[in-house]
């Protein structure tokens, strides 16, 4: 009898099983599984739109700068954010199973009735457990969706990055925009300059298109700069890479003109550059065109000179060191503008071949101005009365050709041999020389002169250093409609025309601001330092769209196939 009630008890019990796995586990498994599958789903969801929607910088996956600039967001960033949400996803997600199958455990199958809810209990753990196939394919793809994004993004940027570029490219090409450092013990040729950031200061030495952004770079503290000149980049303010010196407002859009100016120990070089600096403003004013120092120092030693002029004192000797480049900013209507540098260097700077490889911003002259002073000349001197002699004058005891063959000797180390385009040889102090019977026939034909004083060969050797030579007499009453035609030769400058009619009598450029602003300076635009930049923020939304629009689908799937 006791046997056949254990028969009767286990048949009893096997019926209750085969009916709960018939009955009750197909249910409540399918249950189970899509219940997790998108409890889970719907959790990854809102930790997406709480890491994604903000536009905070901080979150559940944080948005930082590297030196100083934020980087593509599908570059990188975007991969943070996937791993971000992976990471906080996965492991709530199994943790959260984990505890739930372990208390379905402890709550169904830890007594006798365990053995009566075994077929509840399985589909139940089972749903849970087996979830995870589902939800692999799931994150399989997300992170499709997230290399989508990513591919499609980056294959636009690609395509911006190499067009900007290449336009870039064209521009400095067609344009023969050369970039170098005016400032002392440099003088260096600059691919790049740095530029700093208008609102907080700190300095990028790569705003060019690259991985920080194809048309905007975004600073730590939020401003957008520019990549490109074309896109202003010139309205940024410029430092030199080599020695940090400032350069001049629109580095890179007009081209940087080095003019030298040569010659021995009070020679004239002052005297002249100011000279023809004055009649360069006056011209420059009878086009209607701007011309405006760079720096201040500058504009108050002209300020300076043009008050000694006035009072008819002479300039005081230039100093030994090596020169910062006097700089004029030229702005001429309908023509490329420009940028002069002036290097106005101690006589004694040319005394010696030592002293004349200092001076490397003559690596990159397209000209030279040779300001000879004609009264160091010997044959003048021979030739000079006592009375002529009488005649106050500051000389040099350097000799003219001395002087030349030590700067050709330089130029020769050039590649390019020390080509030219424009060679000025300026005859200094020819108001006082046309007192003298040797200097009267100066301004009939000034090479000529030049040749019957024994400096024929060295004319002759100006010619096969540059494509055009001219000799040019210069002095107090030059006048300077004759001055600006020179310096509009040799810089390049297209200063013939007639000009406006009538003009006004120009004032001294002593008069003019010191440092006029010739373009207008970058304004700040951009998200304070707390928020993710714009780029950012449109990349986390296709993300997120890409996203609801998974979720729509998935929801749109399941309704079809759901039993009416």
């Amino acid at each position: 009898m006791q046997q056949f009630l254990w028969v009767l008890g286990v048949a009893a019990w096997a019926l209750i099983m085969l009916a709960g796995f018939a009955l009750l586990f197909p249910p409540l498994f399918g249950a189970t599984l899509v219940g997790v599958t998108a409890v889970a789903f719907i959790h990854y969801y809102a930790v997406a739109c709480r890491a994604l929607l903000p536009a905070n910088a901080d979150g559940v996956s944080p948005v930082t700068p590297t030196d100083g600039v934020y980087r593509h967001y599908l570059v990188s960033q975007v991969w943070r954010d996937w791993q971000a949400l992976a990471g906080t996803v996965g492991p709530r997600v199994y943790q959260s199973a984990d505890q739930a199958v372990r208390r379905l455990t402890s709550l169904m199958v830890s007594g006798w009735w365990g053995f009566f809810l075994f077929p509840i209990w399985a589909a139940l753990c089972g749903g849970i457990v087996l979830a995870a196939v589902p939800l692999a394919l799931l994150g399989v793809a997300l992170t499709l969706l997230y290399g989508v994004v990513a591919l499609v993004g980056l294959t636009g940027w690609l395509v911006c990055v190499a067009l900007l570029a290449g336009v870039e490219r064209l521009f400095m090409a067609s344009g023969r925009i050369l970039q170098t450092c005016p400032h002392p013990s440099c003088y260096r040729r600059i691919r790049l300059p740095v530029y700093a950031c208008p609102r907080c200061g700190r300095r990028h030495h790569r705003l060019v298109p690259s991985t920080a952004g194809a048309f905007r770079h975004v600073c730590e503290c939020g401003t957008r700069l520019p990549t490109t000149v074309p896109l202003g980049r010139y309205r940024l303010t410029a430092y030199c890479p080599h020695c940090s010196g400032r350069l001049p407002d629109r580095i890179g859009r007009v081209r940087v003109e080095p003019v030298p100016f040569i010659g021995g120990p009070a020679a004239g070089k002052t005297t002249f550059m100011f000279l023809a600096i004055r009649a360069l403003h006056a011209r420059t004013r009878e086009i209607d065109g701007a011309l405006a120092f760079v720096e201040q120092r500058h504009q108050h030693a002209y300020a300076s000179a043009v008050a000694e002029f006035a009072r008819g004192g002479q300039l005081a000797k230039t100093g030994p060191e090596l020169p910062l480049a006097t700089m004029l900013d030229v702005e001429l209507p309908g023509r490329r503008p420009r940028i002069l540098y002036l290097f106005d260097p101690a006589g004694e700077l040319f005394t010696g071949a030592a002293q004349v490889e200092s001076l490397r911003y003559l690596d990159h002259s397209e000209a030279l101005v040779f300001v000879l002073d004609p009264f160091a000349l010997p044959e003048v001197r021979r030739t000079m009365t006592d009375g002529e002699r009488a005649v106050p004058v500051a000389t040099s005891d350097e000799d003219p050709s001395d002087t030349l063959q030590r700067v050709l000797n330089d130029l020769r180390s050039r590649p390019d041999k020390g080509r030219q385009r424009r060679v000025a040889v300026v005859v200094t102090k020819a108001d006082l020389l046309a007192r003298t019977s040797i200097g009267r026939d100066l301004y009939t034909d000034p090479r000529a002169w030049l040749d019957s004083l024994g400096l024929g060969n060295t004319l002759r050797t100006l010619d096969q250093l540059a494509e055009e030579v001219r000799v040019f007499p210069s002095g107090l009453n030059t006048p300077p409609s004759h001055l600006a035609a020179l310096v509009g030769w040799v810089t390049g400058l297209p200063l013939a025309g007639r000009g406006s009619p009538a003009p006004a009598p120009p004032p001294d450029l002593a008069a003019v601001p010191p440092v006029l602003p010739m373009r207008d300076p970058w304004r700040p635009k951009g998200r304070g330092p707390g928020l993710v930049p714009v780029g950012h923020q449109a990349g986390r939304w296709a993300i997120l769209a890409g996203l609801s629009l998974l979720t729509l689908s998935g929801v749109l799937a399941g309704l079809r196939y759901l039993p009416i």
